[in-house]
């Protein structure tokens, strides 16, 4: 591929210096008529390629707009922001382009090289040099200011109401964290970190790390791959990372915040519609909403993704009554539907007495 390109870059290159060289001899031979008439093909092959450019570009905005994100509008209500800047950000940009692009090419067509026309030179225009410096200066500000308001705004304080969730990126997938009924995330020590415990819980005392378990380890919550949210209830994501630097990409949200290890990083957003409903939104069957590493990461940075489902409260309590505390999956003798399964099953086990003959005549 890169032999292609090169060879690809090389004969261009020739092409254009045999053109360059055929046009400095014909005017050393003061053939300047092929010169005039290049001059004037040239001229108006400007006006065809800013048609055919134009005509390029809304073609592709009419064939690939319907296949971005853009038509679904945001799925978070902080997202909106995004999307409202992004628009405003577009139009400037859009008409500065249109602008330039024009003016440019029907400069090259207008004032090409003529025998009859004169230069006309001026050093210095404080008026034109204060004009064109203000307005992009005022309009990029007013941009930042704005894109800065809804950075704080996702960035801050969460709601009280908000759910809160950890998330924690390793090569290459996401681990999610609830604190379970005591609504208390317990404490990490990466030491802890192993095959049981990939997030290393402090579950246990240890007299070489001088530490003690932390109770409130005891109910949080770990899934791996998905992790669900309610539809309306503000959601904050405390965000980790156990090796690289990643990224969470929300892109249904219009959210993103990096991972960085030893540096916890959190945004806050309230999902608009459950995925069920995002289904008949975009009229895809198989539609989910994605949490997917913006990051590279390394080798497998194209698979680090999770799924997101958003349902509704009750769904939501319902499925999370389902969900046992990581604990009792690393200490399966300690969790208590076991001991009681074990109860019933030493009971059972026990011989029954039954009443003798004599018993029975004596009653």
């Amino acid at each position: 591929m890169f032999i292609t390109v090169l060879a690809i870059i090389l004969i261009l290159i020739v092409i254009f210096q045999i053109a360059k060289a055929s046009e400095y001899v014909s005017v050393l031979k003061g053939e300047d008529r092929a010169f005039k008439q290049n001059n004037k093909i040239n001229g108006a092959l400007m006006i065809a390629f800013l048609i055919l450019g134009l005509i390029g570009v809304f073609w592709c905005n009419h064939e690939l707009y319907p296949k971005t994100l853009f038509p679904q509008g945001s799925s978070s209500v902080e997202g909106e922001n995004v999307d409202k800047l992004l628009k405003i950000t577009i139009l400037l940009t859009g008409i500065v382009f249109f602008a330039t692009q024009i003016l440019l090419f029907w400069f090259s067509y207008k004032y090409q090289y003529k025998e009859e026309k004169k230069i006309h030179f001026f050093s210095h225009s404080s008026k034109l040099e204060l004009i064109w410096t203000a307005i992009p200066t005022i309009v990029l500000a007013i941009l930042i200011v704005y894109g800065l308001r809804s950075w704080f705004l996702f960035t801050g304080d969460a709601p009280k109401n908000a759910i809160q969730i950890e998330v924690t990126g390793h090569q290459f997938g996401w681990t999610f964290r609830y604190p379970g009924k005591d609504g208390v995330f317990g404490k990490k020590y990466f030491k802890d970190i192993n095959a049981t415990n990939e997030l290393g819980l402090i579950w246990k005392d240890s007299a070489e790390l001088s530490q003690k378990a932390d109770p409130a380890t005891f109910d949080d919550i770990i899934m791996g791959g998905t992790v669900y949210l309610i539809k309306d209830k503000p959601v904050r994501f405390i965000i980790n990372s156990q090796d690289v630097i990643h990224d969470v990409g929300l892109p249904q949200f219009r959210m993103k915040m990096d991972a960085v290890p030893g540096t916890p990083t959190t945004l806050w957003f309230t999902p608009k519609y459950t995925t069920e409903e995002m289904k008949k939104r975009t009229g895809n069957p198989n539609f989910v909403y994605e949490l997917s590493c913006d990051q590279l990461c390394g080798v497998g940075h194209w698979s680090m993704r999770a799924v997101i489902n958003v349902v509704t409260q009750a769904e939501y309590d319902a499925f999370m009554a389902k969900q046992k505390p990581a604990y009792y999956s690393a200490f399966p003798a300690k969790d208590p539907d076991n001991i009681k399964a074990a109860a019933a099953v030493s009971d059972s086990s026990k011989p029954v007495k039954v009443a003798s003959p004599a018993d029975t005549t004596k009653k």
